[in-house]
């Protein structure tokens, strides 16, 4: 009876199937991939021998390329130049390679009056400012805002003030003839995005400070919904006080809070504000910036609502919303008598 049992598993036995190994990548692929041989590109035309280089960032005159290009493509008419297609137009290289052909065919030498032109124009942009030159003005650009010519002169390296005020003058008429103009400009707002911002926060702070004559001691801020848990009301009016006198604005102002921190009395048993980075620092300070900010603005409100609703002349409201009346006019609203 068991033999029977057996032959009837054996027969009925379904082979499980073969082991598949995964490879992690592919062997053959990979190095088709990296030994594979680029399309060759078109090579570079010809062009004529010592003429000079002019970028666009110099603002030589436009009549100027135009006199270049017509002395390039008669060189090379001179060296029988044929132009090559260029893979990289696509559908469109064959109509580009004719164009450009029948404009090398059509080239005529350029006539004295033209070559004087040409010398005289060569003087009329700004030769001696290099690449390195104008990085560095586009920086200065973003880093202090368009109109600070002063700073930005001294990041420009080996450039009078002078010269950098004629520049940005030329710079800021025809910037729309650089390559990248639209990148340029964007890099330069965004870092007058950042100086506004920067304005608006330390004059958010003022404000606050200056409702107070003692911060450091009675300094309040209003939490709402997002105080935390973290953080003791102390820790934050310090950090807020100690922001402000180090200066918002000024490099490095986080480290140096830092260190205030570290070095501050009544948190020499404070474990946990000591041990914060530079960084958490940062991050708390602009949590409490935005909470003022809100603070400013709920105040600024409150006093357009007040004029809007005429208030008396002389009267001046102070915080829990008590009323008191200023200068020479007494309880009844009346001005008072003077004695003699």
């Amino acid at each position: 009876m068991c033999r029977e049992k057996q032959k009837a598993i054996v027969g009925n036995w379904i082979e499980p199937p073969k082991r598949e190994r995964k490879a992690n990548y592919a062997v053959d692929a990979y190095f088709r991939e990296a030994l594979r041989v680029s399309e060759p590109k078109a090579p570079k035309a010809p062009r004529p021998p010592k003429q000079p280089v002019v970028q666009d960032f110099q603002f030589f005159p436009p009549r100027l390329f135009e006199l270049l290009d017509k002395e390039i493509y008669y060189y090379r008419k001179t060296v029988t130049y044929k132009v090559p297609k260029n893979p990289e137009f696509g559908a469109d290289s064959t109509r580009i390679q004719k164009e450009e052909q029948v404009k090398i065919d059509e080239a005529e030498a350029m006539t004295e009056e033209e070559l004087e032109e040409r010398d005289s124009l060569l003087t009329k942009g700004f030769l001696n400012w290099t690449k390195r030159d104008f990085n560095q003005f586009i920086k200065a650009n973003e880093k202090y805002g368009r109109d600070d010519i002063e700073n930005i002169a001294k990041e420009v390296e080996g450039k009078t003030p002078e010269e950098v005020m004629t520049y940005s003058a030329v710079f800021w008429e025809r910037c729309a003839e650089l390559q990248d103009c639209d990148k340029i400009l964007a890099q330069i707002e965004r870092g007058e995005a950042k100086i506004q911002r920067r304005a608006s926060i330390k004059k958010a702070l003022d404000a606050k400070m200056a409702r107070y004559r003692a911060p450091f001691h009675q300094l309040r801020i209003s939490y709402g919904t997002n105080k935390g848990k973290n953080y003791t009301e102390e820790e934050d009016r310090f950090l807020v006080c100690m922001l402000h006198k180090l200066g918002f604005d000024k490099e490095n102002v986080y480290e140096e809070l830092r260190a205030a921190v570290r070095s501050a009395p009544q948190f020499r048993f404070d474990w946990f504000i000591k041990s914060r980075t530079a960084l958490e620092l940062q991050r708390r300070c602009n949590t409490l910036i935005t909470l003022i900010e809100r603070e400013n603005q709920e105040l600024e409100e409150k006093e357009r609502a007040e004029r809007k609703k005429g208030r008396p002349k002389g009267c001046v409201y102070v915080k829990g919303g008590k009323r008191t009346l200023a200068g020479n006019i007494d309880g009844r609203g009346r001005k008072k008598k003077k004695l003699e």
